[in-house]
């Protein structure tokens, strides 16, 4: 069965979304799959997030946004936070790491296709160091 990583942030609209696709955009999903949740979800993906992630062929399009739990979070072998702070919950038995990124809510699309470029590079890096990407 493969291993879970949960990517979350307040309102899993941006930044969690970006993590768990490109996770399992790059992943070898016979190891290792994602999701993503939100401690306060919004009603859909932000429109930016959805321009910029199409560019790189995932459709964000039709993905609602999902609530945070710590039964969600009690399957994952990781639970990476993105400035949910204190209102993520700590999972006994989950590993936690916190990246520290900008909101892409209401950025200018080239600042969105940073932050998506920053995600990429942490989720290559993470695939890498738990041996998670395809040989």
């Amino acid at each position: 069965m493969p291993k879970l990583v949960v990517f979350a942030c307040v309102h899993n609209a941006g930044r969690s979304q970006m993590a768990a696709a490109l996770f399992n955009h790059l992943a070898n999903t016979d190891l290792a799959r994602a999701i993503s949740a939100g401690t306060a979800p919004a009603a859909r993906v932000h429109p930016e997030v959805v321009v910029v992630m199409q560019e790189l062929g995932i459709d964000l399009r039709h993905v609602t946004p999902t609530k945070l739990t710590a039964e969600l979070a009690a399957g994952a072998f990781l639970l990476v936070t993105m400035g949910c702070g204190e209102a993520c919950p700590t999972v006994p038995g989950v590993r936690r790491e916190d990246w520290p990124l900008a909101d892409p809510k209401g950025l200018a699309i080239e600042s969105v296709r940073a932050i998506r470029e920053q995600v990429r590079v942490r989720v290559l890096d993470l695939l890498a160091r738990e041996r998670l990407a395809p040989a």
